[in-house]
């Protein structure tokens, strides 16, 4: 043991050198605790001969760098421990001359600082790489070697793997390019040679697992030193960076180097040695790189970024870099890939402080790893997958990040705002169980899982719902059925998302091509099983509509008719069913699952189908058909395994089979003694009846009714009877008597009563006029109050003169206590010749040209007095009723105004802070309310007046101002509404509108004409208040700000003026007072 030794931070460990030479073994370096226990070891994998110096921990005791001196070079060496395993991430090479020493940043735990006796002075900063491709094939390196493991065919963590690469030496960087059948892995070694391996196709190496491969560096006959920032633009042509120390080439370098093998290249095999690699262009840098992502879009073309994230694309064929300062980064990303939406390529970079950058702006600020996902799995992005740093997993729409969207749906990825604003979270974020997982990689298409990695080192693979929807959407999108149906059951994804992702209807005609596809009765029976009412993309999964693989297919009809969508798909699966799938008894138990949990249950069909495998049992003649079905025992409880069985027993009753019944009730378990003593009774019975009576005991009048009527005269009264029972009987009841007049007069009385004690008086007076029941017709229409019936009624049943006269006086009392004035009128007038008491109604009434007239009529003076000292009361009233509304009118629009503004306060206060839960004190609101109105409470006058006036109802004649709706309560949520909908109540009815225009004209016939000017004005100036009050309310509520001078009564007064004076709203003026 030596003295070479270093602490952790935290004190916990100290990690010194072994010194093995009398093993002759090379140095090992072992970590102790503080109480002296052996924790970890390893070797340094070098000659016995060397010696290693500054063993030194960064500053978070996660990375162990030390110096190691050997004969012809030294060399620094970094290593990482996880999961139980020290892995060398990076060994760089320096002359014995340099004396290389270093040091870790005290404050930044991936820059390390190295100086050379010569006096240069060299500064490192790392990052970490994610070393998975778009196929999901993951590579970790370890010193010389590479672990390979394809997670699409195994999850497995380091250090374990699947197949194991040696190199010469210790790797420093790698890039590895997937196309079509072609793998290829680059390597750039510390000696600064460059390997090249080429892998089979993925579904070829079930024979790799476990082997380890020696790859031989390539030949060149240039030197161009260690290269990072490897990247592939094609299957035979690289692009790299390296740095010469010399005076000549001192500085960067963008090499471009072609590829080529002389051996020859089995299938299915590693290709380990034979390559040739050459430099076809080279370009000086003049800045440091930070990152290359090469252009899918473009062949042999890359984006090149630079420090302080500068982008530039690097062509092939033109041999230059071209500005992107539009694809530019705000920062240094050391993070970068590009991918491919539509025809476009999109740039991604995350720099150190978590910001994900997106052409010149942040798409999050908290970022701690992001990668993308495709549904369909060629290379087109849908979805971009990151995780922040408060350790959330996030799935966004590509479609999002392309039309700026992200604040709106995701608020800046912070988990309290998006609950805030959607509700819901399963389709935006999900909540990583352990602090700090990464995601290093996703599997693409139908398998829509997300890699990550925690700090321990193990491997997690999660489905996020929103990628497993976007994967079933475009599997049903392509027509593929079955891969959507494995992935629906595989994720527990509601059923019903294969029928109502593009609308039921749309199944319904690809149900043969569902049915032929799966071919799986028990995966058809278990869908079927799952049909639900309602349709589950506006419920269910609402959020994920926007996914754009349904947007746009997705029938036009919200609302649908739940039974009408389980009928037609299970009819369309059954079709399907009996065309696609050969006779079995799976099949038969399959299509009597769909009778069974159709909507309604066609129960009946599926007995009828058990009746008939039934017959081929008891048939002695031989079937070949019966082999191809169940038992009748198996479907029967089959049947009944998946319905109610008492419906089962009824559907059985109904096809009047009780042989059938007594074998669905024994299979049912029901005690004998409750449905034998029924089939006895029933088997006892004449066919009609006992037809009649289980159709009675299920509840099928109609079916009833007509057995019972065929059963002849003696169930007559039985007849009579259900009708009676069942109302709803008698059309179909006069239907089956046919001519028989006696029968006929019989049933409409009966209809007749009960229409009477169902309070439908003008039908059952109607009824009783069919069958000569005069009497019981005058009684109807005096109950309904139609005065003309009855005189009418009176006068087929040849009433005396007296007698009419009396019953016209009791039906004018009537209608006057009915609030019917103008027709007690009628009737006085044209029955009781009682002029003086016709008069005083039609003023009651309001009818004021009528009263003139009937008083001219008769020449009397006296009752055109009088119908002129009422019109002018009236008036009166009128005009003071006005004036008050307009009062009103004022008032609620004040209060209206206050209210909108002090709402409109509170949202402003709450969106300027949205992770507050705070409100503006009641201080501050008040204040802004009080701008408007100090009204606290509503206060409204309460004189009576006309049946035209703002303030009376009077529904009982139908006319004057419409009824308010509610009462309106000061400060409640729904105050604003309520004080709108007040304001539309106090509008003119038509009713007032036409007693308006007759109070006018008779004031006019009398001579007042200027009492008729002052009404006309009064009624206008209120009806323009009104208008124009709603419709500034209606535009104060459209707008987010109140503007105190538009907003005015005055000004919408004056603007309606002009635009309704003229129309129909004001035509009960009269022109010559206007």
């Amino acid at each position: 043991m030596g003295s070479v030794l270093d602490w952790t931070q935290s004190g916990a460990k100290i990690a010194l050198v072994y010194d093995r030479k009398e093993e002759k073994q090379c140095p090992s370096v072992a970590l102790f605790e503080k109480n002296g226990l052996e924790r970890s070891s390893f070797s340094i994998n070098e000659a016995i001969d060397v010696t290693l110096e500054f063993l030194k921990f960064n500053c978070n005791s996660d990375l162990l760098a030390a110096v190691v001196r050997g004969e012809t070079f030294d060399t620094l060496k970094i290593w990482y421990f996880s999961n139980n395993h020290w892995y060398l991430k990076q060994e760089i090479r320096y002359l014995k001359e340099d004396g290389i020493k270093f040091m870790w940043d005290l404050t930044n735990p991936l820059k390390l600082m190295c100086w050379t006796l010569d006096g240069r002075v060299i500064s490192y900063k790392f990052v970490w790489v994610t070393a998975v491709t778009d196929n999901s094939i993951a590579f970790v390196v370890d010193a010389s070697k590479v672990l390979v493991t394809p997670f699409s065919l195994s999850l497995m963590p380091p250090p374990m793997y699947f197949l194991k690469l040696e190199f010469p030496s210790a790797v420093r960087d790698m890039a590895f390019s997937s196309k079509i059948s072609q793998n290829h892995l680059a390597a750039s070694l510390s000696d600064g040679s460059l390997c090249i391996v080429e892998l089979p196709p993925l579904d070829q190496w079930d024979d790799l697992e476990g082997q380890t491969f020696k790859i031989e560096a390539s030949y060149s006959g240039t030197e161009y030193g260690p290269m990072l920032h490897l990247s592939w633009l094609d299957s035979q042509v690289i692009l790299g960076v390296s740095h010469f120390d010399e005076d000549v080439h001192r500085g960067y370098y963008l090499h471009e180097i072609e590829i080529s093998c002389s051996d020859y290249r089995s299938p299915g095999s590693v290709t380990c040695s034979g390559w040739h690699a050459e430099i076809s262009h080279q370009i000086s840098l003049e800045g440091v790189v930070i990152g290359i992502a090469p252009n899918q879009l473009i062949s042999c073309s890359a984006f090149v970024q630079f420090d302080g994230g500068k982008m530039f694309e690097y062509t092939s064929k033109l041999g230059g870099l071209q500005r992107c300062d539009d694809m530019a980064f705000l920062s240094s990303c050391p993070w970068m890939d590009a991918t491919l939406v539509g025809e476009k390529p999109l740039l991604f970079g995350l720099d150190d402080n978590g910001r994900l950058h997106f052409e010149r702006s942040v798409l999050c600020n908290n970022c701690s790893s992001f990668s993308f996902y495709s549904n369909s799995g060629e290379g087109m992005m849908t979805h971009l997958v990151i995780t922040t740093k408060q350790d959330y997993l996030f799935v966004v729409d590509v479609g999002d990040i392309v039309h700026g969207q992200l604040e709106q749906k995701y608020g800046n990825f912070l988990p309290v705002v998006v609950r805030k604003k959607t509700g819901e979270n399963e389709n935006v974020f999900v909540h990583l169980w352990e602090k700090g997982a990464q995601i290093i990689g996703v599997l693409h298409g139908d398998e829509s899982a997300v890699i990550l990695q925690t700090p321990r080192g193990n491997l997690e693979c999660v489905y996020p719902r929103k990628l497993v929807l976007a994967s079933i959407f475009n599997a049903l999108a392509q027509g593929r059925f079955r891969d959507a149906l494995l992935m629906v059951r595989r994720h527990r994804i509601d059923f019903n998302v294969i029928i109502d992702h593009r609308g039921w209807e749309a199944f319904v005609e690809s149900a043969a091509d569902f049915v032929r596809q799966v071919n799986n009765l028990s995966y058809i029976t278990e869908f079927i099983c799952a049909i639900k009412h309602e349709d589950i993309m506006e419920t269910l999964y609402k959020n994920y509509v926007s996914l754009p693989c349904i947007s746009g297919d997705k029938s036009s009809k919200t609302i649908i008719d739940g039974d009408k969508k389980v009928y037609s798909v299970l009819l369309s699966i059954r079709k399907a069913l009996e065309e696609q799938i050969e006779e079995t008894p799976a099949r038969e138990l399959c299509i009597l699952t769909t009778l069974a949990k159709s909507s309604p249950p066609v129960l009946e069909d599926a007995l009828k189908r058990i009746k008939v495998i039934r017959e081929m049992e008891l048939s002695t003649a031989t079937d070949p058909r019966r082999k191809s079905y169940p038992s009748s025992e198996e479907s029967l409880k089959h049947l009944l395994w998946l319905s109610d069985t008492e419906a089962v027993f009824e559907a059985a009753l109904g096809l009047y089979d009780l042989s059938l019944a007594a074998i669905v009730a024994l299979n049912s378990q029901r005690d004998p003694k409750e449905f034998l003593p029924l089939l006895q009774e029933l088997e006892r019975m004449p066919p009609l009846l006992m037809q009649y009576n289980i159709d009675l005991k299920l509840e099928r009048y109609e079916s009833a009714l007509r057995h019972i009527a065929s059963a002849g005269d003696s169930y007559y009264e039985d007849f009579i009877s259900l009708m009676k029972k069942v109302p709803e009987l008698y059309p179909l009841g006069l239907q089956l008597i046919g001519g028989d007049s006696s029968k006929r007069q019989q049933v409409l009385e009966a209809w007749g009563d009960h229409l009477d004690a169902t309070k439908c008086f003008e039908d059952a007076a109607t009824t009783f006029l069919c069958c000569f029941c005069l009497d019981k017709a005058l009684k109807a229409y005096r109950s309904c109050g139609n005065w003309m019936g009855v005189l009418t009624v009176a006068g087929f049943m040849k009433l005396g003169k007296d007698d009419v006269l009396q019953l016209a006086r009791e039906l004018s009392e009537e209608l006057q206590a009915l609030g019917k004035p103008g027709d007690a009128s009628k009737i006085l007038l044209e029955y009781c010749g009682d002029v003086d008491g016709g008069v005083s109604l039609l003023v009651d009434a309001r009818n004021w040209e009528e009263a003139l007239r009937v008083g001219f009529l008769h020449r009397r003076d006296d009752l055109i007095l009088v119908v002129k000292n009422a019109s002018l009361e009236c008036a009166t009233l009128l005009v003071g009723e006005y004036n008050e509304g307009m009062e009103k009118v004022g008032k609620y629009l004040t209060r209206y105004l206050a209210v909108r503004q002090r709402r409109l306060l509170l949202a402003a206060k709450i969106k300027s802070d949205e992770l507050s839960l705070g409100y503006p004190d009641d201080e501050t609101a008040s204040q802004a309310s009080s701008n408007f109105s100090g009204m606290s409470a509503y206060t409204t006058g309460t004189r009576r007046g006309s049946s035209a006036s703002t303030t009376l109802s009077t529904s009982t004649r139908g006319r004057g101002r419409q009824r308010n709706r509610g009462k309106i309560r000061a400060g409640s949520a729904d105050e604003e509404a309520a004080l709108v909908d007040h304001l539309k109540g106090m509008s003119l009815s038509e009713g007032g509108k036409i007693e308006l225009k007759s109070l006018l004209i008779s004031l006019l016939m009398l001579g007042e004409e200027d009492t008729a000017r002052k009404l006309q004005r009064t009624a206008e100036k209120f009806q323009l208040h009104q208008i124009a009050a709603v419709k500034l309310a209606e535009d104060a509520g459209s707008t987010d700000n109140i503007d105190e001078q538009a907003l005015t009564l005055d000004h919408y007064t004056q603007s309606v003026r002009k635009q309704v004076l003229n129309s129909d709203a004001f035509s009960w003026q009269s022109k010559v007072l206007l």
